[in-house]
């Protein structure tokens, strides 16, 4: 703890904003970093034999490991910005429940910081069963996500779910060797196949970081199936390998906005054969291999706010209300190892309006296409939309719309809808085709009711409604518009790793064929409400 406070001429008090810290330019002194434990134990409702011994058996986030994520530094001018900066960039690990940077002395125009972030119980056994669609999902774990308080994340998992079984061990480290260079690695053996994943990347990741640079590879082989009412029609076996690189250049932030160039060349290979044993007709998308260069450029503003009870039950929770355009352009050629020549085209565009503290709204929107031979060919334009309006700081009503549109899509890629992708009183996988909409609104409720201090509730009532056009290959027409009402409870972990939010939901098809349950239950984790 940092003693006294002391302002100059004005005397002991609080110290003043940020803002105007910076407007007079002060400097920052020293940084202190205050690490808490799990369990805050000076409070009389989490002093018991229990929390006492899990902050025990805890490693603390080591100090070194706080102060590498920090954009400031003892002797930079104050910025507000990069304070904002860096408590988001804390709060994104999901080792810590929380972060937040402060003043707590300024004297003589130098200006004492303390960093304060509470640490999550990171040793996760699992066992857990989760329903959705109508479908079971049953996993057993165990996971570190902090190990030795070093910020690495490891991971053993077996899971049996309706495509396949599957053991599987993940690496991850954001900040490999006290770096901004993050390495994930994961490698799973399935029923079906296995797959194997590595990645090594600089990322772009602050405003104002000037380059990036990174590799991927993906191997990976598994059976898919095709589906109708919920129901598997056709199946296929696809072996898939992806590698790619690249790397960025930006002249950082620049009033207010930031421009980045990517370059790099990727290699991605589809390979189409029949299931191993198969059980139902096959129907094989064609092969493809695509080897090509590719540029990109993306536009960023600065606009971020912060708040709680939105996405998360009493959680800080960082918006960007920002306006992001992006544009990737790739060309393969026939006789550079591809087995076509074609454009490969992406661009993305994201805005929002208003304010997260009354009422926001989220528009973005993605096309992804190929050109060969002047025709568009497996082209996507996906488009969505968010609301938020608050109530009360207990109330939050939330309407989303997501709308798909394909065009000579791949067979690998058609568009799905059900109980799996948000129209929850359905059989996952329900309905297929080449053009997809879905529509909710939800009234959530963020209660004050803390069991055990262990998880913050919440509720929420909800209306899906949805469709897709275009035949699905292996099966029927669609069944025009599917519309479901439901209502759920929202669980939210305190003191366990990771941002998940735990949904129990009831949802009641009201359309639909006969086959389908009146009610489905869900159990599921998600990122947010």
């Amino acid at each position: 703890m940092l003693a006294g406070t002391a302002y100059g001429s004005q005397g002991p008090g609080t110290p003043p904003a940020g803002d105007e810290l910076e407007a007079r330019g002060a400097v920052i002194g020293r940084i202190a970093v205050n690490r808490d434990n799990v369990f805050d134990t000076s409070l009389p409702t989490e002093d018991n034999w229990l929390y006492r011994l899990a902050n025990r058996w805890h490693i603390l986030t080591r100090e070194a490991v706080i102060r590498q994520q920090l954009l400031i530094g003892s002797g930079d001018a104050y910025s507000q910005r990069l304070v904002d900066e860096s408590e988001r960039l804390l709060r994104r690990n999901r080792y810590l429940y929380d972060a937040r940077i402060e003043p707590v002395r300024v004297q003589d125009g130098i200006v004492d910081l303390r960093v304060t972030t509470r640490d999550v119980w990171t040793l996760m056994p699992g066992v857990s069963l989760s329903r959705s669609g109508g479908e079971n999902r049953a996993r057993l774990s165990v996971s570190e996500s902090n190990l030795l308080g070093r910020g690495m994340r490891v991971k053993f998992a077996y899971t049996d779910d309706v495509d396949r079984e599957s053991t599987s061990i993940e690496f991850n480290d954001n900040n490999l060797g006290d770096s901004w260079v993050s390495m994930s690695a994961y490698v799973a053996d399935n029923s079906d196949g296995e797959s194997r994943q590595l990645r090594i990347e600089r990322p772009f990741y602050a405003l104002d970081s000037r380059w990036s640079g990174g590799v991927s590879w993906l191997d990976d082989d598994a059976e898919t199936r095709f589906y109708d009412l919920g129901n598997e029609m056709a199946e296929y076996r696809k072996k898939h390998e992806f590698v790619s690189a690249f790397g960025g250049l930006s002249a950082g932030l620049q009033d207010g906005w930031v421009r980045r160039w990517t370059a790099g060349i990727t290699f991605d290979d589809s390979e189409f054969l029949e299931a191993a044993m198969p059980r139902l007709p096959q129907l094989l998308p064609a092969d493809r291999r695509l080897v090509y260069p590719f540029l990109g450029v993306e536009l960023l503003e600065d606009h971020f706010e912060t708040t709680s009870n939105r996405d998360h039950i009493d959680r800080t929770e960082d918006f960007y209300l920002g306006t992001r355009l992006g544009a990737r352009l790739g060309y393969a050629a026939d006789g550079a190892g591809s087995d076509r020549d074609a454009f490969i085209v992406g661009m993305n565009a994201s805005s929002a309006f208003g304010s997260i503290e009354k009422n926001a709204l989220f528009l973005d929107a993605r096309l992804d296409s190929r050109i060969e031979h002047g025709d568009a060919v497996n082209a996507r334009l996906d488009a969505g939309a968010r609301y938020y309006r608050k109530q009360s700081h207990k109330r939050l009503f939330f309407m989303t719309l997501s709308a798909s549109v394909g065009h000579a899509l791949d067979l690998d890629n058609l568009l799905q809808l059900g109980g799996d992708n948000g129209l929850r009183g359905y059989p996952l996988r329900y309905q297929v085709g080449e053009r997809r909409l879905l529509f909710t609104i939800e009234q959530r409720y963020f209660t004050d009711w803390y069991p055990f201090r262990l998880v913050r509730v919440g509720g929420a009532v909800f209306a899906d409604v949805g469709r897709t056009w275009g035949d699905n290959p292996a099966g029927g027409p669609p069944l025009g518009w599917l519309k479901d009402v439901g209502i759920g409870l929202r669980l939210g972990p305190t003191r366990a790793s990771g941002h998940d939010v735990i949904h129990v939901d009831l949802a009641f098809p009201l359309d639909g064929d006969p086959s389908i349950d009146e009610v489905q239950l869900l159990l599921e984790s998600k990122r947010s409400f």
